[in-house]
């Protein structure tokens, strides 16, 4: 199969060319607005290629006053997302009325703590079983080079990304390198990150209608909310993922990537993204998408409430999909989900093709409340304290 030869000048993005990877490399052997732009998330110097903290807008170098000098800021605990106020990362914090010793944490703005080393989740759980030790070493410093487009799928990754390819290269050196250092994704997926991960994702976008708003739901390191806005600029895409160090990453490949302009990343449970708060509306979009994240009746009770009503859950499965339906319909159904429908995506383009199921969202089904003390005839409570003797 010939290579590609389409993709050597970069494509500009929503948000103009994007910076960072450089664009897809042969291999010579074979192959509405949501950001305001802004850097939102302090990053960990301590991680290879990671970009420096940006400075805090809340101080003002032109102080006449001696600031006295920063204290520590105290360790942030382990990744727990119960511990952290969903919020968006594009919403700043509010500036502080005077300049402080210590930079105070935002109400609104989610906190990025990286896990200890302990904490790190294994890098190999995407395949399974833990490489060795030397093994290990090795993989401390992946090189790019691992994500190069092989040759016999470039056609199909030109079907898929079109004119957008080059930001789809950007994206799979940033999967193969950052990705792989703070544990996002298996180091041994890295060299088949456009056969397993990016290929089959971006064919779910023909399940997708045209200028649709998307909720990607346990995004992760964005799969498949971030590859489906690089297919589909058309597309209003908010990534929802509870863990810092997941969100960190979502942030900084968003800015890299130039996609401020339609991606935004929310830190939160899907529960969380549904029932909004008193300053922040229930978030909800014409599609709600999820890949490896639940069985289908899990799924369907954190996803159809982001569901607009007449929308789709559209999740992508493996090879127990239709096991999947016959087990879960039932539970959909008491969920004000419409019968499930499996489909195949990217027929003829990759093989094998991309399985998800999709689930019209009929009708909103409240929360289920909890049963009071009965009563007795008299009008009375039963049992209970304060009841009449």
């Amino acid at each position: 199969m010939a290579s590609d030869d389409t993709t050597a000048s970069a494509v500009a993005g929503p948000g103009g060319t994007p910076p960072g990877p450089s664009a897809v490399r042969h291999d010579p052997a074979v192959d509405p607005v949501f950001s305001d732009g802004e850097p939102t998330a302090a990053a960990d110097t301590s991680v290879p290629g990671t970009p420096s903290t940006p400075a805090d807008p809340g101080f003002s170098a032109a102080s006449s006053e001696p600031v006295p000098p920063a204290r520590p800021e105290p360790a942030h605990p382990a990744d727990s997302s119960s511990e952290v106020t969903p919020a968006f990362s594009g919403e700043p914090p509010a500036a502080p009325a005077e300049p402080a010793p210590v930079a105070p944490v935002g109400a609104v703005e989610p906190v990025f703590a990286e896990p200890s080393a302990a904490d790190q989740p294994d890098p190999s759980l995407v395949d399974g079983g833990a490489p060795p030790a030397e093994q290990r070493a090795s993989e401390s410093s992946p090189s790019p080079a691992t994500a190069t487009l092989p040759p016999e799928l470039a056609d199909a990754a030109r079907t898929l990304f079109g004119d957008r390819l080059d930001l789809a290269a950007a994206y799979a050196e940033l999967l193969a390198t950052d990705g792989v250092v703070r544990g996002l994704i298996g180091a041994r997926e890295a060299p088949r990150i456009w056969e397993r991960h990016l290929l089959n994702c971006a064919a779910m976008a023909e399940r997708i209608p045209a200028d649709a708003s998307l909720l990607d739901v346990g995004s992760g390191a964005g799969l498949p909310g971030l590859v489906l806005a690089i297919a589909r600029p058309d597309l209003t895409v908010t990534l929802v993922e509870p863990l810092a160090r997941r969100t960190a990453f979502l942030v900084e490949a968003v800015q890299q990537l130039g996609l401020t302009a339609t991606v935004r990343v929310f830190r939160g449970r899907a529960e969380e993204a549904a029932a909004g708060t008193r300053d922040r509306a229930p978030l909800s979009a014409d599609i709600v998408t999820a890949r490896a994240v639940a069985a289908l009746d899990r799924l369907a009770a954190w996803c159809l409430p982001l569901v607009a009503p007449g929308g789709r859950l559209v999740a992508l499965k493996g090879a127990s999909a239709a096991e999947e339906i016959t087990e879960h319909a039932e539970a959909v159904a008491r969920l004000g989900g419409g019968e499930p429908e499996l489909h195949r995506c990217g027929v003829g383009v990759i093989d094998p093709p991309a399985t998800v199921i999709e689930v019209v969202r009929e009708r909103v089904v409240g929360p289920v409340r909890k049963k009071g003390p009965k009563r007795s005839r008299g009008g009375r409570r039963r049992g209970g304290p304060g009841r009449d003797r």
